[in-house]
């Protein structure tokens, strides 16, 4: 950032300090210079025949022995003043440092709404004011995301919890109930919690990029990720179109596999109810590469689109209720996305239907980086 004309903090401070040594080295110069000057070598001593007394006046040597007294006490003033000075200076000049003290005392404490706002112009210690201020604003949005996903988190893990002990109870309460229906509806129940679980799982250990990078290439990524789900599309009657180009990326490939299948899946379980199409397409750009997932489907307005990253949110219109998903599917895409420095944007088709993109840092092939 191009700092505003003006003094810094480290200039301020040095022209300060210089100021005071300079100005007490020349009272000084200039006292001993003023003595000196006007100062024979010998003392001098007037006749005193022609009349009653006499008089004497010293010479350098006597006035260099009464200058030491005087500048033993000039000394000891400086220090005085200049400890006392330089106390009241640093003091004002520091100022802000304490300002960013108790801020930082309050983000400890666990208060991170409060900003510094440092007003003046900016020097060293606005930037690190600002800097903070932005770091505690990061911060406290971090903190609230996270609340609200343990509660999200928790409100859907005690959804299958729930209905899996109401079954229990209706079976104990009935046994004469068909026990075949019931380990059916408790297998599926099971199922969507295990499923939760390890998306919340994945969740973690992407925010955390506990991970090990490779060369791969998005392309073989994502001919994969069509291979496996291309049953679940020839069901429903979706067809799955891909293309794209040589995409060499640096990451993990579970998780990049991830993140595409669950893109893939999506698109499947939000198409039109017949004849629907999936497009996969993978480019290479300046210093990125390029995964695009687009289907067919109702058109979605831009709000809901805007929503749709967030943790446990769904989608309005799902087709396949067998595949309803956690509602973390898109919310885990951008996770891998940032965790690999990538960017993820979702936009609804005119159409109808979503197209979601996902940028990653190009590598080189032969490098992998």
């Amino acid at each position: 950032m191009d700092r505003a004309p003006g003094l810094s903090v480290r200039l301020k401070l040095t022209l300060s300090y210089a100021g005071f040594l300079v100005l007490a080295g020349a009272l000084l110069l200039a006292l001993w210079v003023v003595l000196m000057r006007y100062f024979p070598q010998a003392a001098i001593i007037r006749d005193t025949r022609s009349g009653i007394g006499g008089a004497f006046a010293p010479g350098r040597s006597s006035a260099q022995r009464a200058f030491t007294l005087v500048a033993v006490a000039a000394l000891a003033f400086l220090l005085v003043f200049g400890l006392v000075g330089g106390w009241i200076l640093a003091g004002r000049m520091l100022a802000p440092l304490t300002r960013i003290t108790d801020a930082t005392r309050m983000a400890a404490d666990g208060s991170l709404s409060h900003r510094i706002r440092l007003p003046g112009r900016r020097d060293e210690f606005r930037e690190l004011a600002d800097a903070f201020d932005t770091m505690l604003a990061r911060l406290e949005s971090h903190v609230a995301e996270q609340r609200r996903f343990a509660t999200n988190a928790s409100h859907e893990l005690r959804t299958p919890l729930a209905i899996t002990q109401t079954l229990l109870d209706v079976a104990r309460n009935d046994l004469s109930r068909d026990t075949g229906v019931l380990v059916d509806r408790l297998h599926a129940v099971n199922a969507r919690a295990i499923d939760l679980t390890e998306a919340l799982l994945l969740l973690s250990r992407t925010d955390q990029r506990s991970f090990t990078r490779e060369l791969v290439d998005l392309s073989l990524i994502a001919e994969e990720a069509t291979e496996t789900l291309l049953p679940l599309a020839e069901k429903h009657g979706i067809t799955i179109e891909t293309s794209g180009d040589l995409t060499p990326t640096s990451g993990s490939h579970a998780l990049l596999l991830q993140m595409t299948t669950n893109l893939v899946h999506n698109a499947i379980v939000h198409n039109l109810p017949e004849h629907g199409t999936v497009q996969v397409t993978t480019a290479i750009q300046p210093e990125s590469v390029m995964l695009s997932v687009e289907n067919t489907g109702e058109k979605l307005s831009p709000q809901l689109v805007s929503t749709l990253t967030e943790p446990f949110q769904r989608g309005t219109q799902r087709i396949r209720s067998d595949h309803a998903g956690v509602g973390l599917g898109l919310a885990i895409v951008k996770s891998i996305a940032q965790a690999h420095d990538g960017t993820l944007t979702v936009t609804p088709r005119p159409a109808g239907g979503l197209r979601v993109t996902v940028r990653l840092p190009a590598a080189s092939p032969h490098t992998g980086r």
